[in-house]
C-alpha cells in the first residue's frame, strides 16, 4: 500500500513507522518532510502535491484538519485517515470531500514516544485499506477501541481539556518546595506538571480551544476554596462517590 503522510511531526512518523506501508511524506516545512522521509525509508513530495496514493492519513494540528481533509481527499484513491485528535468535524469533512471511499479516525492517547497505548477508533467506512491500518496498529501492542465522534470528543473535555487545565492550575499556583516536603499527592501532581510541561504550548492551546472542560476545573475550585464546614464535607463526598464511579467503570472495561 501506498500510503501519504501528512504532517511529518512525530505523530505523522509513527504513522510511517507503524503501519505497513510505502510511505511518502508531505508538510507544511519541506524540510521536515524531508527529513522524516530520511528516518523512516520513504520519500517527501511538496506539500501540493498531484499525485495520488492508495491512502492517505492526516496527522496535522487540531486547527488545521478540516482544511487538510478538504485539500488531501482528492489525493486518496482508496482510503482517507487522521491522527489529529478531534473526530466530529473531521469524521464530517471526510464524508463530505471522500463519499464513496474507505474512512477512519484514530486518536492515538499517548505521546509517540510512549507507544505502545490505547487508541480510539471511528470506523466511519472501512474497508480493505482501512482494515489494514487498524491491524498493524494492533499487531504494535496497541489496545485499539471503537467509539463515535460525539462520545469521542465529549470524552476528551474530561480526560484531555479539565486534565490538562487542572495540572497548569497547580503547576501556577505552587510555591517552589523542598523535595522533602512534598506528600505522595503532591509528587504525583509534581510529575504530571513535569509531563504536560515538556509538550509545545500550542498543542496545548488547541485542546482547549477545541474541548470544554477548563472553565468547570475552575468553577470546581472556585466551590472548593469558597465552602464552608459543610459544604466542604459535600464536595468531598461527591468527589469519593464520582472517584468510585470511574474506577468502577475502568475496571468493567478492563474486564472486557
Amino acid at each position: 500500500m501506498e500510503l501519504l503522510v501528512v504532517g511529518a511531526g512525530s505523530m505523522g512518523r509513527w504513522v510511517a513507522e507503524t503501519v505497513d506501508a510505502e510511505v511518502a511524506f508531505a508538510d507544511a516545512d519541506p524540510s521536515v518532510a524531508a527529513s522524516a522521509a530520511s528516518a523512516h525509508d520513504g520519500r517527501h513530495v511538496p506539500a501540493d502535491t498531484d499525485e495520488t496514493f492508495d491512502a492517505v492519513c492526516l496527522a496535522v494540528p487540531i486547527s488545521a484538519a478540516e482544511e487538510a481533509v478538504a485539500t488531501y481527499a482528492p489525493r486518496a484513491e482508496r482510503a482517507i485517515c487522521d491522527v489529529t485528535g478531534v473526530m466530529e468535524p473531521v469524521v464530517s469533512a471526510m464524508r463530505t470531500h471522500f463519499p464513496d471511499g474507505e474512512r477512519l479516525s484514530l486518536h492515538p492517547l499517548f505521546a509517540p514516544e510512549n507507544a505502545p497505548g490505547r487508541v480510539a477508533v471511528v470506523e466511519d467506512a472501512p474497508g480493505p485499506a482501512t482494515d489494514a491500518i487498524r491491524s498493524a496498529i494492533d499487531a504494535a501492542g496497541n489496545h485499539l477501541f471503537d467509539t463515535t465522534p460525539a462520545e469521542h470528543d465529549e470524552a476528551m473535555g474530561t480526560v484531555q481539556a479539565s486534565t490538562h487545565a487542572a495540572v497548569l492550575a497547580f503547576a501556577l499556583a505552587a510555591d517552589d518546595v523542598r523535595e522533602e516536603f512534598h506528600t505522595p499527592v503532591s509528587a504525583g501532581l509534581a510529575d504530571l506538571v513535569e509531563t504536560v510541561t515538556g509538550g509545545t504550548p500550542r498543542v496545548y492551546r488547541e485542546i482547549q480551544e477545541t474541548f470544554e472542560g477548563a472553565d468547570r476545573v475552575a468553577e470546581a475550585a472556585a466551590a472548593v476554596a469558597d465552602a464552608d464546614g459543610e459544604t466542604f464535607d459535600a464536595l468531598y463526598r461527591e468527589a469519593s462517590v464520582r472517584a468510585e464511579s470511574d474506577a468502577d467503570a475502568t475496571q468493567g472495561g478492563e474486564a472486557e
